[in-house]
């Protein structure tokens, strides 16, 4: 068998496949207006008149999402394979400052000349509204992609080929919002034979699928 060098930027990423080392890798709440009660005299009463009863407080909104779930349980094993044949089902959780709020698992491959990587990350935020600006910041880097339908509260995706000494690389990334959480995929692939990438497609898809059971791990709180 012909050995293939490979380049420099992925040997960071195939070193744990190749010498079998584990791998390392948006409150809304509007302002709630103190209700204006009518002031009336009490009738028959003299002198100082009461004071105005206080006005409510407001009450915080309960957070959907309290902890990330256990990130290396939430793709089936058969998906795994799919994705990336070779890899250990299991994966590889990734150490975090706070596993409560910030989780991640990673699954990489090499078989034959193909390789394969996958991480699904949790993020958990304080609300919605600190989510949905955590997702659009994710976003504003990002051009070529487009929305996915149907996951999570919103979601996008977008594939990018890079090369580097000749060898493409493909790579897909989801970001999801559900609720106060977000789930971010990034799926990528290569071929040392042929020196080519899977096709967007497959890439696209296979992200896509991984994080759409990934958003649904997080609502049925698994892990």
């Amino acid at each position: 068998m012909r050995s293939f060098p490979l380049p420099i930027a992925l040997t960071v990423r195939l070193s744990p496949v190749i010498v079998l080392a584990a791998a390392g890798w948006a409150l809304s709440s509007g302002p709630l207006a103190a209700p204006q009660a009518a002031e009336q005299k009490p009738t028959g009463t003299t002198g100082t008149q009461s004071a105005p009863a206080s006005a409510p407080s407001a009450t915080q909104v309960p957070k959907t999402y309290t902890a990330a779930p256990a990130p290396c349980d939430s793709i089936t094993g058969k998906t795994v394979k799919s994705l990336v044949p070779g890899a250990k089902t299991a994966g590889k959780e990734i150490a975090s400052t706070d596993a409560e709020l910030r989780r991640t698992c990673s699954w990489n491959a090499l078989k034959g000349y193909e390789y394969r990587w996958l991480d699904v990350s949790f993020e958990v935020l304080a609300s919605d509204e600190a989510a949905a600006g955590s997702y659009r910041g994710r976003l504003e880097d990002r051009s070529g992609g487009g929305p996915v339908p149907g996951l999570g509260d919103e979601a996008y995706s977008v594939v990018d080929l890079a090369t580097e000494d000749e060898q493409q690389t493909r790579e897909g990334v989801v970001v999801a919002r559900a609720a106060n959480a977000l789930v971010i995929v990034t799926y990528n692939g290569s071929d040392f034979e042929s020196k080519k990438a899977p096709s967007t497609d497959e890439i696209n898809k296979g992200a896509i699928k991984a994080a759409a059971e990934a958003v649904a791990a997080l609502a049925d709180g698994r892990g």
